[in-house]
């Protein structure tokens, strides 16, 4: 093997194993696939759930603040909310104190299908953090809420 694929090789195995952005990338894909198959019989993914629960409020959230709760840019958000709103679960509003901006309501059916998927994600949690037994999950949170902007 030449010195170029040794060094190659050890600069790989160095992020590999040191890298705080791809430990997070695959930890994040691997819960997010975890996650999708135990929501797919609800017909929802795991970002869906996301969105859904964070429209799990009293009154109508604005595209900003659900953006920044879910760390998120506008365009990705509005992106996501198309093929729920077509499902009837998000209705997308004028906001009637700035008609430029647009205010996000979880429908009755929203509602009914968050709540009826909250018993699959926490089985779905307590599996994980029964895996995840000698990790300090709190620790583990506030730090990747931390990185996430304060949330």
């Amino acid at each position: 093997m030449s010195k170029t694929g040794n060094a190659a090789s050890a600069t790989a195995a160095h992020v590999y194993n040191h890298c705080l952005c791809l430990a997070a990338q695959r930890a994040a894909r691997a819960l997010a696939r975890r996650f999708d198959e135990a929501l797919a019989p609800l017909g929802l993914t795991s970002g869906q759930f996301s969105l859904l629960t964070s429209l799990d409020r009293p009154a109508p959230s604005s595209i900003g603040f659900v953006a920044a709760l879910l760390a998120m840019d506008r365009t990705t958000l509005t992106a996501n909310l198309k093929p729920l709103e077509r499902q009837g679960l998000v209705t997308i509003g004028i906001d009637p104190a700035d008609r430029r901006g647009r205010l996000l309501t979880l429908t009755k059916e929203g509602r009914r299908l968050q709540k009826a998927a909250v018993p699959i994600w926490k089985r779905t949690h307590a599996e994980i953090d029964a895996r995840l037994a000698s990790v300090d999950l709190a620790a583990l949170c506030g730090g990747l809420r931390q990185l996430a902007g304060g949330r």
